[in-house]
């Protein structure tokens, strides 16, 4: 079992930055692929970003075109966490971000659909007001 837990979400004005950060526990967390996916009021869940988990020191790492250039996903496989970095900010980006995690065996082809992923946490909520 894995939990996920997020943080970071709150208000902030267009053009601005945020970090939100997902804590996983478990003990093989490096091979995990993570996934952020936010669901805006009256809309499906979407996908945002994507990290591969690997034996190496190499991560992939895919963006939704509505966020690429503006957002960036990491993780720090020692802290058990994955980050997104959010800049640039929009009203149209207000919504509740999840982050999930897609544990062995895990397809990174398949980043973009959220059934790929078998745990997922509570959410944190992110307003950006115009």
């Amino acid at each position: 079992q894995v939990q996920l837990v997020e943080s970071g979400g709150g208000l902030v004005q267009a053009g601005g930055s945020l970090r939100l950060s997902c804590e996983a526990s478990g003990r093989t967390f490096s091979s995990y692929h993570m996934g952020w996916f936010r669901q805006a009021p009256g809309k499906e869940r979407e996908f945002v970003a994507a990290i591969s988990g690997s034996g190496d020191s190499v991560s992939y790492s895919d963006y939704s075109d509505s966020v690429k250039g503006r957002f960036t996903i990491s993780r720090d496989n020692a802290k058990n966490t994955v980050y997104l970095q959010m800049t640039s900010l929009k009203p149209e980006d207000t919504a509740v971000y999840y982050c999930a995690a897609d544990t062995p065996p895990a397809f990174f082809s398949r980043r973009y659909y959220s059934d790929e992923y078998d745990y997922w946490g509570q959410g944190t909520q992110v307003t950006v007001s115009s």
